[in-house]
């Protein structure tokens, strides 16, 4: 399958939960994050905010604010696909933009520099067991991971991983796998 076909097939699957399991799952997922090494050893976290057919990422932005972690939310550039963190301590700073997309407002938020990212929870729709993955289309997150230091992690259910994906020259795996069931440390 080229990347096209599974960029739809893991749209279908996100879209095919039922909302009773689509809870079990994030709360499984969640709570092995909040669990790990990764989480209790990062001050600065980054996550979207995400959009209804994604695992919410509503519960990680209250508990780093509830454990006084520093969390940034990117924004996206279309013209240069590329993407800038900013500082977001409440909900008021975020703007609607282009697709529904919830994004911090740069009038109302701190841009802060990559560097500064320890933590930067990577979103896509299907991953393979080699970190790869088939994200929303664009290439903003693999853009901007050729030159970070920081962690990354994945947050997945099981039927979201397969054995192999197609991956080219500029994609770059994830480090960390947490799916419902297990964490996945990436060998690279």
């Amino acid at each position: 399958m080229e990347k096209k076909e599974w960029r739809i097939k893991g749209k279908d699957l996100l879209r095919s939960f039922s909302v009773l399991e689509k809870e079990r799952i994030e709360e499984a997922i969640h709570n092995q994050l909040f669990q790990s090494e990764l989480w209790s050893s990062a001050g600065v976290i980054a996550v979207t905010v995400s959009l209804p057919d994604e695992w919410s990422t509503k519960p990680i932005i209250e508990r780093a604010w509830a454990e006084g972690k520093k969390l940034v939310v990117p924004k996206c550039d279309p013209k240069s696909k590329r993407l800038t963190f900013y500082s977001l301590t409440s909900y008021d700073q975020l703007e609607s933009v282009y697709y529904g997309l919830q994004e911090p407002s740069p009038v109302t938020s701190e841009a802060i520099s990559k560097e500064e990212i320890e933590l930067l929870i990577v979103p896509g729709l299907i991953f393979d067991h080699k970190g790869y993955r088939i994200g929303f289309g664009g290439g903003f997150y693999d853009r901007f991971l050729t030159d970070f230091n920081g962690i990354t992690v994945s947050l997945i259910s099981e039927k979201q991983l397969t054995t192999k994906l197609p991956s080219e020259t500029f994609d770059i795996p994830v480090q960390h796998i947490i799916t419902e069931k297990k964490w996945l440390r990436i060998q690279t």
